[in-house]
């Protein structure tokens, strides 16, 4: 087996990607503190070519050397937009048409790997806080909620790598949509 370079991966450039179909998916990140934890938002984003970051309260905003160092860049190549609270982002959304969804464990959330993803819908996922997840008032602006299931003692699992697991189940379940003309 033989590592293939950077180069035969035949990624596009940030200028060719900036004019591709991205799938209909849009992150939230509320209140989230840590500036890695948004870098690798911003890195996933790329590589399942999301629409959108949207970025709210404390969460910090590019340029920022903390957001670059787990970034890597996709801080300029994933669309990003500040609000102040993550309710009137939530606001924003609704008025565009999204699915706002909260990945948190709340009543009647459903399960990530139980739930159909609908093509039709264009979705807001919306990622919490490192010690206290999403917001209740987010969460109660919210359409619905998806908890990642869990096997283990420890009742969480890091924002960015859940942002990782549902990300990917969103791109699996809608990358047909890039295919399309």
């Amino acid at each position: 087996m033989r590592k293939i370079t950077n180069s035969e991966l035949n990624r596009p450039s940030a200028e060719v990607f900036a004019t591709m179909k991205r799938i209909p998916v849009v992150v939230v990140l509320d209140n989230v503190r840590s500036a890695q934890n948004i870098g690798a938002f911003f890195r996933t984003g790329d590589a399942f070519a999301i629409e959108k970051i949207f970025l709210c309260g404390i969460t910090a905003t590019p340029p920022s050397r903390d957001i670059h160092k787990s970034a890597l860049g996709a801080e300029l190549t994933v669309e990003w937009e500040y609000f102040a609270t993550t309710e009137e982002c939530i606001d924003h959304l609704h008025a565009q048409g999204y699915h706002v969804v909260a990945i948190e464990q709340v009543e009647g959330a459903s399960m990530l790997n139980q739930m159909d993803i609908d093509d039709t819908k264009r979705y807001a996922l919306v990622f919490g806080n490192e010690v206290e997840g999403v917001g209740q008032s987010a969460v109660d602006m919210c359409d619905g909620a998806i908890e990642i299931p869990q096997e283990g003692t420890k009742h969480s699992i890091n924002v960015s790598v859940a942002g990782g697991v549902v990300l990917w189940e969103f791109y699996k379940n809608l990358a047909h949509v890039l295919k399309k003309d």
